[in-house]
C-alpha cells in the first residue's frame, strides 16, 4: 500500500483472476441491487454453476436477513480462503486499474479509476466534515449485518463509487495518458444487461503522484472555498460517496472495532477498495430511487398523508391513462397501489427536494404500521410493476441535478438515504478486482 495521507488516496496490492478465466461469469453485479427479484439471482448463480465467480464471494442483499444468511456468510468466508490458495488469483500488483465502462444505449461510456481510499479520513456520522463524507444519510442499523459478512472475509470487492468534483478532468481522465496503446487487462461483455467493461492496469509511479498532486490541489483550503462560494474555514470535501454508502461504513465501523483490539496502522483493514469517478465524466447519470411500500391499505397510507402535511398536501386517484399533472410549487409524485394509480402533490416550500419532503412521513408512518416494510427500487419499470402487485404501494420519485450534489452535501449535510442512483440496477458497478484485507 502506497497512502498518501494528505488526502487518503492509496494505492492498493489489487488481485484479478488468472489469464484464461471466463470473465463474464467470473464477474457479477453489486450486491444490493435486485433486492426484491429472486428470479434474477436465481439465475446469476445458475449461469455461474461450478465455476470461479465473484459471486461466489458475496451475499446479495436479497438473502441477507433471510433464514440460512449465516451459513451463507460462513461458506463465502470459506470459498474465499479457497480463491486464494487455489490458484485462482494471478499475481497481486501495486496499482491501481483504469475502468471503461459502456452500459445501456445512448448511455455515454463512463471511466473510473480503482484505487484505495484510507477509511481514517472518512465518517460516515451526521454533521460530519470529513475528506470522505457520506452524501446520504446512514441507517446504522443496518451496518451490523453488514460488518458480519467483512468480520471474516479474506476479501474484499469493490462496489463503492466515489465521486470527485474535478471539471478540469485532471485526475481520473489524465490517468488515460498512461494507458494510451496498452493492451486491456479485461475486456468482455458484462452478463444480465450489463453492457461491456475495459479495465487498463497502471503501476507507473509517475501516474500515482499525477493523481496525489492533482487530488491535493481539488483540496486546496483556498481553491476549495473559492470554488463553492464558502465561508473560511468551511470542512473541505474530497471524496463523496455516490454509491455504496453502507458498505463503506460497515468497512469503517469494522475498522474502528479492529482498531480497539491493537490492530496497527498498517492493518490492510484501514483501507478500503472503490472505484473513483469524475461527476463530470457524461457517463454519470443521475436516477432516482424509488420508494415501495409491502403489506400497506393503500386508502391508509394516503389518508394519513394527507394528515400529515395537512393543506401542503394532496393526493389524486385517476384511471389506467391519466398521468400526474404538474403544478407550479408542487412535486408531482405518481404512485401505483395494486389496481389503483394517482399521483401525490406537496408544495416545494416543505423540502429542497421531493424524497426531503415525503421520507420523514414515511419514516414516522413506517414507526406506527409495524407490519408495513419498504424498500428502494432502482428502475421506473420495477418501481412500477412492484407497485401494482396487492397489497404494495410504490411512489415514483424525480431525478436529482448531479451538479446540485456537492454545493447540497457541503451546505446542508448528508441528504435523506437514497436520494438518487447513479444509473439503473443494470448499471451498477459489477465486482472485478479484489483485495486482501487480512
Amino acid at each position: 500500500m502506497i497512502n498518501y495521507e494528505k488526502t487518503g488516496f492509496t494505492i492498493p496490492e489489487i488481485m484479478l483472476p488468472k489469464k484464461g478465466t471466463d470473465m463474464s461469469l467470473w464477474t457479477c453485479v453489486a450486491c444490493d441491487q435486485f433486492t426484491q427479484d429472486a428470479k434474477y439471482w436465481e439465475n446469476a448463480y445458475a449461469i455461474r454453476k461450478g465455476c470461479p465467480s465473484a459471486i461466489n464471494l458475496m451475499l446479495p442483499e436479497f438473502y441477507l436477513d433471510r433464514p440460512g444468511s449465516d451459513e451463507k456468510i460462513e461458506k463465502i468466508n470459506k470459498t474465499m480462503d479457497e480463491y486464494v490458495k487455489g490458484g485462482v488469483f494471478a499475481k497481486p500488483f501495486t496499482g491501481m486499474v483504469l475502468v471503461k465502462r459502456k452500459t445501456l444505449p445512448g448511455v455515454p461510456e463512463r471511466t473510473g479509476l480503482v484505487a484505495a481510499l484510507d477509511l481514517e479520513c472518512y465518517d460516515y456520522k451526521k454533521g460530519s466534515g470529513s475528506l470522505i463524507r457520506a452524501t446520504e444519510g446512514t441507517v446504522l442499523s443496518r451496518i451490523p449485518a453488514r460488518m458480519k459478512i467483512r468480520k471474516n472475509a479474506a476479501l474484499e470487492m469493490p462496489h463503492v463509487m466515489i465521486l470527485i468534483d474535478d471539471p478540469e478532468k485532471t485526475v481520473v481522465e489524465k490517468c488515460a495518458e498512461y494507458v494510451k496503446g496498452k493492451r486491456p487487462v479485461y475486456n468482455f461483455a458484462l452478463n444480465e444487461n450489463g453492457g461491456h467493461i475495459k479495465g487498463y492496469k497502471i503501476t507507473d509511479p509517475r501516474a500515482f503522484e499525477d493523481v496525489s498532486k492533482a487530488l491535493e490541489k481539488l483540496a486546496d483550503r483556498k481553491n476549495f472555498e473559492n470554488r463553492y462560494s464558502l465561508p473560511e474555514g468551511t470542512p473541505v470535501l474530497l471524496f463523496a460517496v455516490g454509491d455504496g454508502n453502507h458498505s463503506l461504513a460497515s468497512a469503517k465501523a469494522f475498522w474502528e472495532e479492529k482498531k480497539k483490539s491493537g490492530a496497527s496502522s498498517a492493518d490492510p483493514a484501514r483501507y478500503a477498495l472503490c472505484e473513483i469517478c469524475n461527476i463530470h465524466d457524461p457517463g454519470i447519470i443521475f436516477e432516482p430511487i424509488h420508494r415501495v411500500l409491502f403489506n400497506v391499505d393503500a386508502d391508509d397510507l394516503t389518508d394519513s398523508l394527507c394528515e400529515y402535511f395537512g393543506d401542503k398536501a394532496s393526493v389524486c386517484f385517476f384511471g389506467k391513462n391519466e398521468k400526474a399533472a404538474d403544478y407550479e410549487g408542487c412535486y408531482s409524485l405518481s404512485f401505483y397501489a395494486g389496481k389503483k394509480q394517482g399521483a401525490i402533490y406537496i408544495d416545494k416550500t416543505i423540502d429542497p427536494l421531493a424524497v426531503g419532503a415525503l421520507a420523514p412521513f414515511l419514516d414516522d408512518y413506517l414507526e406506527a404500521h409495524k407490519n408495513v416494510s419498504i424498500d428502494y427500487i432502482h428502475g421506473d419499470g420495477e418501481a412500477v410493476k412492484l407497485g401494482r402487485k396487492a397489497g404494495n404501494f410504490s411512489i415514483l420519485l424525480p431525478a436529482m441535478d448531479k451538479n446540485s450534489l456537492f454545493p447540497s452535501v457541503i451546505r446542508n449535510g448528508a441528504l435523506p438515504r437514497k436520494t438518487f442512483s447513479m444509473g439503473e440496477a443494470c448499471e451498477k458497478r459489477y465486482y472485478n478486482e479484489c483485495r486482501l484485507i487480512r
